[in-house]
C-alpha cells in the first residue's frame, strides 16, 4: 500500500506506449495505456455559468473580482459595519455560501461578530476557475474581504476540505490576518511533512473507492472527470454520500438529512454549474501537488486554533495529531467522543467565537 501511494504513476502516451521525453517503451499494460490517453483527450463537460444563457440564475449577492469573476456570498451575524471582528469563511466539500458556523445570534451580538460565507470558485452562484489552486482560494478570500470593506485585517475560517483556502491564506497572505481557525481540516496525504510510513497506513484504511479516487486526484487529475463518471471503476464514498461514519452522531446526523432530503438539495445547490467545476476541483486541488507543505509554515502573525474529533471518519486523527505537533503556533482542540461534523455538535459554533474573541 505504501508503494501504491507514493510512487508517482507513469506517463502516458497513446498507441500503447509508455515514455519521457522523446523516448517510449512498450507499454506493459498494453491497450490500457491507450485507454486512459483517450479518457485523458475527453475534456469534461463545459459549466453552466450562472447568469448566462442556459445557465442557472442570480440569486444571490456577488461581488466581482480583478480577473473578472464574481463570488456569490451570505452575509450573518452583526452588522459589518458595527462589528468589532470579522470572519470570511470558507465552506466545506458539498457546501456553500449558506453554510457558517452555527454560531448563535446571541454571542454573535454579546461578542460583535460578523461573518460573511461565499461560494468557493465553481460552487453554487460563484463563477468558475479554470486556474482554482490553493493559492487563487486565499486571494479569493481577500478580494471579498477587500469589496465588502472588512478593514485591514480579518478573520478566516474554514471547515474540512474548505480549510484548504485557510491554510493557503497563512502562507500567501498571513499579513491581512487577524487570526484563523480550521474545523476538521482535511489532510492530503502526500504532503512531504507527513511520515510516509503513517500516512500511507491511514490512507489504507479508506474504502477502495476513495483510495482510487484521491490517487487519480494527485497523479492524474486530467481523467478525474472521466474516472468519476464511471460507475464500474471504483469511485468516492464521498462524492456518494456513502461513506462509513464511525462516529454515532455523524451517522445519524447524515441519515437525517438523507431523509428530509437536505443532502440533495444541498448537492443541487453546490453542483449547479457543473459537478466537475465544484467537487471535483476541488478533490484536485485539495489532494493534488501544493506549492507548498503546511508544515513548513512559519508562525504567522496572529493566533490559529483548529478543531478535530477523535472518531472523525473522513480526515484521520493520527495525522492531525501529526500536523498540530509540528506546528507548535496551532492551539490544538481535540474532542473526544466527535466526528467529522462539528457543526451538529451542541454549543461548538459558540464555543468556537469565545476562543477567538472571548
Amino acid at each position: 500500500m505504501e508503494r501504491l501511494l507514493w510512487a508517482p504513476a507513469p506517463a502516458l502516451v497513446c498507441g500503447g506506449k509508455r515514455g519521457k521525453g522523446d523516448d517510449t517503451v512498450a507499454d506493459p499494460l498494453g491497450t490500457v495505456g491507450e485507454w486512459l490517453c483517450r479518457a485523458a483527450l475527453q475534456p469534461p463537460p463545459p459549466p453552466r455559468v450562472c447568469g448566462t444563457p442556459g445557465g442557472p440564475p442570480v440569486t444571490a449577492r456577488r461581488v466581482r473580482l480583478s480577473d473578472g469573476r464574481h463570488l456569490a456570498y451570505e452575509e450573518s451575524g452583526v452588522p459589518k459595519e458595527t462589528a468589532r471582528y470579522r470572519i470570511v469563511f470558507s465552506h466545506g466539500f458539498t457546501g456553500s455560501r449558506l453554510d457558517s458556523l452555527r454560531a448563535s445570534q446571541e454571542v454573535a451580538e454579546e461578542l460583535g461578530v460578523y461573518m460573511v460565507g461565499f461560494d468557493r470558485a465553481g460552487y453554487g452562484e460563484s463563477d468558475p476557475n479554470p486556474a482554482r489552486s490553493v493559492r487563487s482560494a486565499a486571494l479569493d478570500m481577500e478580494e471579498l474581504a477587500d469589496a465588502l470593506g472588512l478593514d485591514d485585517r480579518f478573520y478566516a475560517v474554514g471547515f474540512s476540505l474548505g480549510c484548504h483556502a485557510v491554510w493557503g491564506a497563512l502562507r500567501y497572505i498571513p499579513h491581512r490576518l487577524a487570526g484563523a481557525a480550521m474545523l476538521a481540516p482535511v489532510v492530503n496525504y502526500w504532503w512531504p511533512g507527513l511520515p510516509a510510513g503513517v500516512a500511507a497506513e491511514a490512507y489504507g484504511r479508506q474504502a477502495r473507492g476513495d483510495q482510487w479516487a484521491l490517487r487519480v486526484s494527485h497523479h492524474a487529475p486530467g481523467i478525474l472527470h472521466w474516472w468519476m463518471g464511471q460507475r464500474w471503476l471504483p469511485t468516492s464514498t464521498v462524492v456518494d454520500n456513502t461513506t462509513h461514519l464511525p462516529n454515532r452522531r455523524d451517522a445519524e446526523v447524515r441519515r437525517a438529512l438523507a431523509a428530509d432530503g437536505t443532502l440533495q438539495r444541498k448537492r443541487e445547490v453546490a453542483t449547479q454549474q457543473g459537478i466537475h467545476e465544484s467537487y471535483y476541483r476541488d478533490m484536485t486541488v485539495m489532494f493534488g501537488k501544493w506549492e507548498f507543505d503546511p508544515m513548513g509554515l512559519p508562525e504567522p502573525p496572529c493566533p490559529v486554533h483548529l478543531w478535530q474529533g477523535d472518531e472523525d471518519g473522513l480526515v484521520p486523527v493520527e495525522l492531525q495529531q501529526h500536523v498540530a505537533g509540528k506546528l507548535g503556533w496551532v492551539n490544538y482542540h481535540e474532542l473526544p467522543g466527535t466526528g467529522h461534523f462539528l457543526s451538529a455538535v451542541p454549543g461548538l459554533g459558540d464555543t468556537v467565537l469565545r476562543t477567538l474573541f472571548g
